[in-house]
C-alpha cells in the first residue's frame, strides 16, 4: 500500500512561533519544537539548507530527536539551483575565496565558480546531509530551480550534473518557469526527469502567468511524488519587495479546497511507492492547520493520521 506523508515546509517559521497557535507554552526550545511537530505529522521538509548550507551536526540532532518512522526532505543549497547567491550565504572561507568577485557582484552564481570551489561546495553539502541519511530519514532532496531555469541545453546539462553529484541520493525536481509545463512539453519534462531518476513535483500555486506552474500529475520516479501546497493568494504571488516568505505565502485553504486536492492525491499515490504533501502556506500556522485537517480527509490513507496526537 503506496504511504502518502503530509507535512509542511519549516517547522521554526518566524510567523508560526508568533502566532502561539501551534506550539504548546513551554514548547520554545529548538528540541522542543522539533519533537512536538513530530509527534504530529510524519514528515517535513527543511527550508533552512535553501538559504545557507546545512549542517552536518543539525543533522545529526534532527535524526536524534524524530520517531524512526519520521523522514525528511531537505532543500537543495541556492547555488545549486542556478540562484543568486550573497556572500553572507555562503561559508566564510568560500566566501573569502570568491572576494574579488564580490568587489563587482552582489552575488554571485553557479557558473561563477571555478571548478574546485564547485567541488567544494557539493562535498560539504553532501557531508552534512549525510547524517540523515545514514539514520533512513532522508526521503529527498529537493531543487526548486530559480524561475529563469529553462530547457535549454546548457540548463539540461546542469540538471544531469546535480544527479551526477548526488548518485547515492533521490533528488526531486521543481520547476518554476512555465516552459517546462506549458501544456506541449509536459510529457518531455516528465519523460527527462525519468531519464534523470528524480521524483516530480506537482505544484498547486496561483495561475497568474510565465511565473506560475499549472498542476501536472505526473510521475516520473516509481519511489516518490512529491504534491507541493503553495497556496492560491493570487496577490501576492509576484508581491514585489517581500521581506519575508509569508508575505508572499498567505493563504488559508478551505476545507473544501482540500477535499477538492484529495482526489488527484489519492489517484497519484497508487502510482508511487510514497507521495508527500507539502504545505508552504506559511502566515502563523496555516500551514500545520491545513495539513492536518488534510490528514483527516485523507484519513487512513494519510500515514500516521490516526497514530499522532490530535
Amino acid at each position: 500500500m503506496s504511504l502518502i506523508r503530509v507535512g509542511t515546509a519549516s517547522w521554526t517559521d518566524p510567523t508560526l512561533i508568533q502566532s502561539k497557535a501551534f506550539y504548546p507554552r513551554g514548547c520554545s526550545s529548538a528540541e522542543e519544537r522539533l519533537r512536538f511537530y513530530a509527534s504530529r505529522f510524519p514528515m517535513v521538509e527543511v527550508d533552512s539548507s535553501y538559504y545557507a548550507m546545512p549542517s552536518e551536526r543539525n543533522a545529526q540532532l534532527w535524526a536524534e530527536r524524530t520517531p524512526d518512522d519520521f523522514t525528511f526532505n531537505l532543500k537543495a543549497f541556492r547555488l545549486f539551483t542556478g540562484h543568486q547567491t550573497p556572500a553572507k550565504a555562503l561559508p566564510p572561507d568560500i566566501a573569502a575565496e570568491l572576494a574579488p568577485l564580490f568587489e563587482t557582484k552582489r552575488n554571485v552564481y553557479y557558473k561563477d565558480l571555478p571548478d574546485s570551489l564547485r567541488d567544494e561546495m557539493w562535498a560539504r553539502f553532501e557531508r552534512a546531509v549525510r547524517p540523515l541519511r545514514d539514520a533512513g530519514k532522508l526521503t529527498a532532496l529537493h531543487f526548486q530551480f530559480a524561475p529563469w531555469v529553462t530547457p535549454s541545453p546548457d540548463w539540461k546539462r546542469h540538471l544531469e550534473e546535480c544527479v551526477g553529484r548526488l548518485p547515492d541520493y533521490l533528488l526531486a525536481y521543481e520547476f518554476r518557469n512555465r516552459t517546462w509545463y506549458d501544456g506541449r512539453h509536459d510529457d518531455v519534462t516528465l519523460a527527462m526527469e525519468r531519464d534523470l531518476g528524480v521524483a516530480h513535483v506537482v505544484v498547486d500555486e496561483p495561475q497568474v502567468g510565465a511565473k506560475s506552474i499549472p498542476q501536472v500529475w505526473g510521475v516520473a520516479s516509481p519511489q516518490l511524488a512529491i504534491v507541493r501546497m503553495h497556496g492560491r493568494n493570487h496577490e501576492t504571488w509576484d508581491i514585489k519587495g517581500a521581506t519575508v516568505a509569508s508575505d508572499r505565502f498567505d493563504y488559508d485553504y478551505s476545507d473544501d479546497e482540500l477535499r477538492e486536492v484529495a482526489t488527484p492525491i489519492r489517484e497519484l499515490a497508487q502510482r508511487v511507492a510514497e507521495l508527500h504533501v507539502v504545505f508552504n502556506n506559511n502566515n502563523g500556522d496555516q500551514g500545520q492547520r491545513n495539513g492536518r485537517s488534510l490528514m483527516a480527509i485523507l484519513g487512513a490513507e494519510a500515514f500516521g493520521a490516526e497514530s499522532r496526537e490530535a
